[in-house]
């Protein structure tokens, strides 16, 4: 009896483990420990407001396996509808770091709006360096994307 039992919850927990990392978001996405894309901002409100803008907890939905947080439902309703439109480049890491090949923490504050695609970079000077050659740096990023998206950044800084 006993055993059986422990065999139920060795199952149970096997499975939680198997859905929890299948819901998790992936390493294409720069999300906290908790699933949480873009800390908190809200990816539309870039677009609508034109400045970064902390997300309502109570109003979310997931993306990618993360977690993005909204200002409005009418903002959650158009992320709903097109998450590609609204989601930020490379997952959210920054832009300038996946030119040179590496994923780094994207700041929600640091951010430009780039021919309808929302980008972020690490620090201000980062984001200096990568505003005066932009249009490069992007084509630079787009192209390593492809060999770095799901690649953790920790494998990335190890080669």
């Amino acid at each position: 009896m006993l055993k059986a039992l422990w065999t139920t919850l060795a199952g149970v927990a096997v499975s939680a483990v198997l859905i929890a990392n299948a819901l998790a978001a992936g390493v294409d996405v720069n999300a906290t420990s908790t699933e949480l894309a873009l800390r908190g901002y809200d990816p539309v409100a870039y677009f609508t407001r034109g400045a970064p803008t902390p997300g309502n907890f109570q109003i979310t939905a997931e993306h990618n396996g993360a977690t993005y947080r909204f200002e409005t439902e009418e903002n959650k309703a158009l992320f709903v509808s097109d998450p590609k439109a609204y989601a930020p480049a490379y997952g959210g890491y920054c832009a300038f770091g996946t030119a040179m090949g590496f994923k780094f923490d994207g700041d929600p504050e640091l951010w430009r709006i780039v021919d309808n695609k929302l980008y972020l970079n690490l620090a201000p000077g980062i984001q200096k360096r990568w505003e005066s050659d932009r249009a490069n740096f992007i084509v630079a990023a787009d192209t390593n994307w492809d060999t770095i998206a799901q690649k953790t950044p920790e494998e990335l800084q190890a080669q």
